[in-house]
């Protein structure tokens, strides 16, 4: 489930790092100590109208306890989250937050450590590279996106690589070197541990790629659900606890659907990723787009992740 706010913090600074990428710092609204986090954790950062985003901490863990960095990317075609932060929030304004948790860990004792990372996905990954840093371990980066406009922390990323060949940037605008990520992984030492952060195929090509490695050194974060959200709608659902039946309409998903009726549920990502709005299926069959469930799962249509899945029958009845 979405953790519970326990937090206020105070937005500090904002800063445009790239064409549509932000980057918001934020402190404690009492002016005190922010619980520590470690390299790889997130927050749930709680928005108006009920919206609930999960962000990645991009600085160094060294900063705990004084700030929490997050870089936020405008979605042209997201539920509102980013939008708002680019456009509404402001400095000194103060946001309800979860404590950070971590489900993309830095792996100590790794004798060296190579990170894939495109677009966005750089978030997390800054954070770990901030941490080998700090301790002197051995790291590389291999960091796509389309152009040095849209790659965020370029600067930073320079200072941190000074100039030791640590950093290969790969711009789709340019002839630059061509990320091939079935070489990288290929090419990876066994005691070497591989993380990867970006788009779908980005994230499916880094886990075939590494079939062959041992799965302990192979870690990944998804940003989004790998298969196109289930916009279609023309279904209705049934919440059983209740007996309201809910139009999804076309364009909307299912989460959309209850939030707008006023239906009360937990969720996070909105993507299908953290299984915070995972469903139990009285009856129906789920369309699913999730990559949360495991494959027996979505065979078995028990449950379902109703941020991004839709129904294959024209009526699904859901616990809720």
């Amino acid at each position: 489930m979405t953790q519970e706010p326990i937090l206020r913090l105070k937005l500090r600074q904002v800063r445009l790092e790239v064409d549509d990428i932000c980057s918001f710092e934020f402190v404690a609204a009492n002016g005190g100590v922010l619980p520590p986090f470690a390299a790889g954790a997130h927050i749930d950062l709680h928005l108006p109208e009920g919206r609930v985003r999960s962000y990645s901490l991009a600085n160094a863990p060294v900063d705990s306890g004084q700030r929490y960095l997050i870089a936020v990317q405008r979605e042209a075609e997201g539920r509102g989250g980013s939008a708002w932060m680019h456009d509404s929030l402001r400095v000194g304004q103060v946001l309800d937050a979860s404590i950070p948790s971590n489900d993309f860990e830095l792996q100590d004792g790794a004798a060296d450590s190579i990170f894939i990372a495109g677009g966005i996905g750089i978030t997390p990954i800054l954070s770990m590279i901030e941490q080998l840093e700090s301790e002197r371990r051995a790291w590389r980066l291999f960091y796509a996106a389309r152009s040095p406009e849209a790659a965020a922390f370029c600067e930073r990323l320079r200072d941190l690589d000074r100039g030791r060949g640590l950093v290969t940037f790969c711009f789709a605008s340019e002839r630059a070197e061509r990320l091939d990520i079935s070489a990288i992984v290929k090419a990876a030492g066994p005691a070497t541990h591989l993380y990867c952060c970006g788009p779908a195929r980005m994230i499916d090509a880094f886990v075939d790629a590494g079939q062959a490695n041992p799965l302990s050194t192979i870690h990944y974060e998804r940003f989004a659900a790998g298969d196109t959200p289930a916009l279609e709608g023309g279904f209705t659902v049934h919440l059983t606890r209740t007996d309201r039946r809910i139009p999804v309409e076309p364009g909307k998903t299912i989460l959309d659907a209850l939030l707008d009726a006023d239906v009360a549920v937990s969720y996070a990502c909105s993507n299908g990723i953290c299984g915070s709005c995972m469903t139990r299926v009285v009856s129906g069959i789920p369309d699913h787009r999730d990559d949360f469930l495991s494959e027996d799962e979505k065979r078995a249509g028990t449950s379902m992740l109703i941020c991004c899945s839709g129904s294959k029958t024209p009526e699904l009845v859901l616990d809720i």
